[in-house]
């Protein structure tokens, strides 16, 4: 699993190795003398004066001095479960999940995700908290976080702390405190720590003025286990979505200012030293920086601190429903524009979703009146509702949209989700009595045949599962290049349900009249349900 998380590296570190550096081949090269030339003097007092553009700062030393005394480094200590002890590659020497190292060893990297575009996501952790589980290894781990009041509120990454026996915060006085845990959010990666005592110095977040591509950062924290170090930079790009699911419900902020495991938890902030991000993660190849880091926008960390601060948790509302982006070869073939709605792939049985009447292969277009552009972009409308709230959607179903009024549930912890992610449903062993197959219809290079319960038993198909069988697929055809194999099942074709071979070649046959470039299928794929286009041939 190591080679599936270099990619994106959240910023916890343990352990420190300091290399000397050497320049090589660097030299000044100077004029060569010129003998027909009288060299000319210039005066101090008529020499032109270099003026920086308007908003470069001299230097960040003031911005620093004010800032620094609030940012902490908090040092954990945890233990590995059986678990994680049995991820561990004692020949990789590359660090363990979060960036903990056990004290004299080496460890190894894992993944649970895998976000199939070859940029692997360092995981923000799953919930496993710091509650009993077997004692393996003890290990520590240093992160960054900073006060963001007087009295001993701090603000950190949930991934530095979730994990945690003991927590040690170091300020830059020198003093250390014990903190504990006030409340954390899987969703967003954050999490508030309470040291006790008064008068500790704190920055504010600048949730209403929002930072400008081009505009000065300062970055401080904890890299490498080096405390208190700033490093400077510009915003790179804002509103950037990443590649794993911590996107759902952060758009970070890109900054170039070097940020390295360790800065995990630390601020970054403008050029009045206002806190306009919270430091997350970096893209890098190889663990260090180059130049690519990503920071929790200011307004999401104040909106998500300050209910931690007064509930401990947070609440989102929840459908039920496993999504994915409609995507421009779908939307071609459902004659939709690519940011138009969300995809229900799954819905999960008895879940607000199933009771309000949802299906797999139902496409969400407004909820609550707005129109919903993508995923995460539903998720985040039905986020806002409470328990119990009613989200008026607007569905595409059969070809026609439908309005649907289903009832807000709370949503799971992102552990939870990311468990269920991981599950495939089995056989249940029910389902329509066993009948023999007709004759095997060939269509795009996929031989199909009604559902059997033989067909049930030879792939292990669950009850649920309802449709129409590949049971062939030419090495050749496009669905064997985008990954479809014999055991798959069509569940819809076009905007209509797949119960026969004919349904999927009336699909075609309606997409090739309508001049689409491919035809929709929903596809149950290795027990989970998926959308895909398979394109037709181009002459």
């Amino acid at each position: 699993m190591a080679d599936r998380r270099k990619g994106l590296l959240t910023g916890t570190v343990v352990g420190l190795g300091v290399a000397a550096a050497a320049a090589v081949g660097m030299g000044v090269k100077w004029p060569s003398a010129m003998a027909a030339e009288t060299p000319t003097l210039i005066r101090a007092s008529t020499a032109p004066i270099f003026a920086p553009p308007p908003g470069a700062p001299l230097s960040f030393a003031d911005i620093f001095e004010r800032v620094a005394p609030a940012v902490v480094s908090i040092d954990v200590t945890t233990h590995l479960s059986q678990a994680e002890m049995r991820e561990m590659n004692p020949f990789q020497g590359v660090p363990l999940p979060f960036g903990l190292t056990p004290k004299g060893g080496q460890g190894g990297d894992d993944n649970d995700e895998d976000n199939g575009d070859g940029a692997a996501p360092t995981p923000r952790g799953h919930g496993k908290g710091a509650g009993k589980k077997p004692q393996g290894p003890e290990v520590q781990a240093s992160g960054s976080g900073f006060f963001i009041s007087s009295d001993g509120y701090l603000v950190t990454n949930n991934h530095v702390v979730e994990n945690a026996d003991t927590i040690k915060v170091k300020l830059n006085d020198k003093r250390e405190l014990t903190a504990k845990v006030v409340g954390r959010d899987e969703g967003t990666d954050l999490a508030v720590l309470k040291v006790d005592g008064t008068g500790f110095p704190f920055v504010n977040f600048e949730d209403s003025a929002k930072p400008r591509v081009g505009d000065w950062v300062l970055a401080i924290g904890n890299p490498l286990g080096l405390g208190g170090t700033a490093t400077a930079g510009i915003v790179s790009t804002i509103a950037r979505q990443l590649p794993d699911k911590s996107s759902t419900f952060v758009d970070y902020i890109q900054i170039d200012a070097p940020i390295n495991r360790g800065n995990s938890g630390g601020p970054t902030v403008d050029d009045y030293g206002r806190v306009i991000g919270v430091n997350t993660a970096i893209y890098s190849p190889n663990g260090g920086s180059i130049g690519i880091g990503f920071d929790i926008p200011a307004d999401v960390a104040a909106s998500i601190t300050r209910q931690l601060m007064t509930g401990g948790k947070i609440t989102r509302g929840y459908l039920g429903v496993t999504i994915q982006n409609v995507g421009s070869d779908n939307a071609d073939s459902l004659g939709l524009k690519p940011d138009q709605g969300a995809l229900i792939t799954d819905v999960v049985t008895g879940g607000p979703g199933d009771k309000g009447g949802l299906h797999s292969g139902d496409i969400v277009m407004q909820v609550n009146g707005h129109d919903v552009t993508s995923s995460s972009d539903l998720t985040r409308q039905v986020a806002v509702a409470k328990a119990g709230d009613a989200l008026h959607l607007l569905v595409l179903r059969d070809g026609k949209r439908i309005p649907i009024e289903v009832r807000s549930g709370t949503r799971p912890a992102e552990s939870a989700l990311n468990l269920n992610d991981n599950q495939n449903p089995g056989d249940d062993g029910q389902g329509a009595p066993d009948r023999p197959h007709a004759a095997r219809p060939m269509v795009l290079g996929l031989g199909l045949a009604s559902m059997s319960e033989a067909d049930r038993r030879k792939y292990s198909l669950g009850a649920a599962v309802h449709g129409v069988v590949i049971e062939s697929v030419a090495d050749d055809s496009e669905g064997g290049q985008i990954g479809l194999h014999p055991g798959d099942v069509i569940a819809r074709a076009g905007d209509r349900a797949a119960v026969t071979p004919q349904d999927v070649i009336a699909a075609v046959a309606e997409a090739k009249k309508d001049g689409r470039k491919g035809v929709f299928f929903l596809v149950t794929h290795d027990g989970r349900n998926v959308g895909v286009t398979v394109k037709f041939e181009t002459k």
